[in-house]
């Protein structure tokens, strides 16, 4: 070897998934001699891709004497579910989830690379500072000499704002340094460049025939309901606060997921490019780009949603190309771009098929949940009024309330017609017949609808006359003008606020969060107390629902036990 020559470093990749840290280190020049993957599609899509040794295998269980030796590096991205907050809001078995941690620790220890890294979630940040301490679950690893910085995906040329803890022992400084001559790309590049006649991808320059272009099928637009529901999830959901709908093309797109519908808040919803004015998610070919993976990758799952999965769960190969470049000490000014590391990949062969994309569904539960917000009765921050359905067993009513609250306290005022008279008898003459006009409006509009039908179109289980949403729609419009009416009489307003509150809750009102909020916007507040208690009054003239399946096999006195269910 001649004295000038530099060994190839080898390295290892445990997690490996469908390769993501092994097409980044092949591009920066450094070999991959073996992977370690559980689930067996995404490890053949790695084999057939990066074309080398990958076991399926538990890594639980993977024997440490089964590991190769003469290793330099370690990298890996154990599972991030049991840590994610989009996980069950933050509520995964994070001890259970610490045992891939523990392993992906044990393999380092015993092959004792000169360099090694580890990907996960931001949330294990705090985790590696709390576990690494005296007593923790992982302080025996601290001779490990482990540190960790959170990095965020598009400050590498990644159209994603992704943000991922690494844990390492290699020069985190240099590793951010690359950053500075990284192109800023967004949605709007990688959309604009897969649907061209002559498609480039939009990071590494690479061409393809329209014969190879895979997965890039198109879903169904979204239906008028999927669109609404979208929207609402995003603009105004019941605690999270507001994302774009739909998502700006002139932007890096927010995290990936590995799972999401076609209804999902986490969706990456655009406008259709060919059909301005309506709406579709990305496709899986879009998403891959996205996480940076060229466009000759061939993902060789069996279905649209285990192609969706490969991709969330992946660490962006570009980002794992400059990981290899601080591995090996690159300088700044010394580093290549990633289109000069991707020449080193060669599109498998043979190609992968594309997989029809997910469909919207037919038929849902007859129980099929419903929970919106009234949108001029919403005021941010989990203070809102809504129109929600509550099953228990066989029997569904439909209901209005006041929410407000924090979080892990949520208070709820649902209110009848009696609330009502007394709160609209306070209100100053001329404005009072304009707000009982109103009120006798919507009271007749709610009557009068076929509100026994409404959960069968719902759950698109059976005909009728008026939707969910259009009872929404219809309230709207009463709340936004009765709260018009009361902007002119804040004063009785906040008295009223004050007084229905504390009637509601007593002396534990000062420890209520979300009062204050009430208070302040006094006129939004007795408008929904108003119509939430003749809403109600009106619902509640329609009895109970019953599931299909139950109607009429009982005489209606033999009913009423579900009627009891949910009184």
């Amino acid at each position: 070897m001649p004295a000038n020559a530099r060994r190839v470093l080898r390295a290892v990749d445990v997690y490996s998934g469908i390769g993501g840290w092994a097409l980044g280190l092949r591009m920066a020049g450094i070999r991959v001699v073996a992977s370690y993957e559980l689930w067996g599609a995404a490890n053949e899509t790695n084999v057939k891709n990066n074309h080398h040794s990958a076991q399926t295998v538990d890594i639980r269980r993977l024997s440490l004497a089964d590991l190769p030796e003469d290793i330099d590096i370690v990298v890996g991205s154990p599972p991030c579910t049991e840590f994610s907050y989009s996980n069950r809001g933050g509520s995964g078995d994070i001890k259970n989830g610490l045992k891939d941690i523990i392993k992906f620790f044990t393999v380092v220890d015993y092959l004792k690379p000169k360099l090694w890294a580890m990907e996960n979630v931001p949330r294990v940040a705090e985790i590696l500072e709390s576990e690494l301490k005296r007593g923790g679950v992982l302080s025996k690893f601290s001779r490990l000499g482990i540190s960790h910085r959170v990095f965020n995906m598009e400050d590498f040329g990644l159209p994603q704002r992704r943000k991922r803890c690494i844990a390492g022992n290699f020069d985190f400084d240099l590793l951010a340094s690359y950053s500075n001559s990284c192109p800023r790309l967004t949605l709007g590049h990688v959309v604009k460049a897969l649907g061209a006649r002559r498609i480039k991808d939009p990071i590494y320059g690479l061409r393809v025939s329209k014969v190879d272009f895979r997965d890039h099928l198109a879903e169904e637009l979204l239906t008028e309901e999927e669109e609404r529901i979208n929207r609402c999830g995003k603009l105004m959901h019941p605690v999270y606060n507001s994302m774009a709908f739909p998502d700006s093309l002139e932007r890096p797109v927010r995290t990936l997921t590995a799972t999401c519908t076609r209804v999902s808040r986490e969706s990456i919803i655009i406008e259709a490019p060919e059909k301005p004015g309506k709406f579709r998610r990305l496709t899986v070919r879009e998403r891959a780009c996205l996480q940076g993976f060229p466009i000759t990758f061939q993902f060789y799952g069996s279905s649209y949603s285990a192609k969706l999965k490969m991709i969330g769960n992946a660490i962006p190969p570009l980002f794992t190309f400059f990981v290899g470049q601080a591995f090996q000490r690159t300088t700044e000014r010394s580093l290549k771009g990633a289109a000069d590391g991707i020449k080193k990949f060669k599109m498998p062969t043979p190609v992968s098929q594309s997989t029809p994309p997910c469909r919207g569904r037919g038929r849902f539960p007859w129980t099929r949940s419903f929970r919106f917000a009234i949108p001029s009765l919403r005021l941010k921050s989990g203070v809102r009024c809504e129109l929600k359905n509550i099953a228990k067993g066989g029997a569904l009513k439909w209901e209005m309330a006041l929410v407000f609250g924090s979080p892990s306290s949520i208070h709820e005022m649902v209110l009848r017609e009696e609330s009502s008279a007394q709160f609209v008898s306070r209100i100053p003459k001329g404005s009072n017949e304009l707000v009982r006009a109103e009120l006798a409006a919507i009271g007749d509009f709610v009557r009068d609808a076929d509100v026994r039908r409404m959960q069968d179109l719902w759950s698109r289980r059976g005909p009728g006359s008026i939707r969910p949403f259009m009872m929404i729609d219809r309230i709207d419009r009463s709340a936004a003008k009765l709260v018009q009416l009361l902007i002119n009489h804040r004063d009785i307003a906040e008295i009223i606020v004050k007084e229905s509150i504390r009637t509601e809750f007593g002396t534990e009102v000062t420890k209520i969060a979300g009062v204050g909020k009430l208070t302040k916007h006094a006129p939004v507040t007795v408008a929904a107390l108003i119509i939430t208690s003749v809403v109600n009054h009106a619902l509640d003239s329609h009895g109970t629902q019953v599931a299909p399946e139950l109607r009429g096999r009982f005489p209606r006195r033999e009913m009423r036990p579900f009627c009891r269910l949910l009184a």
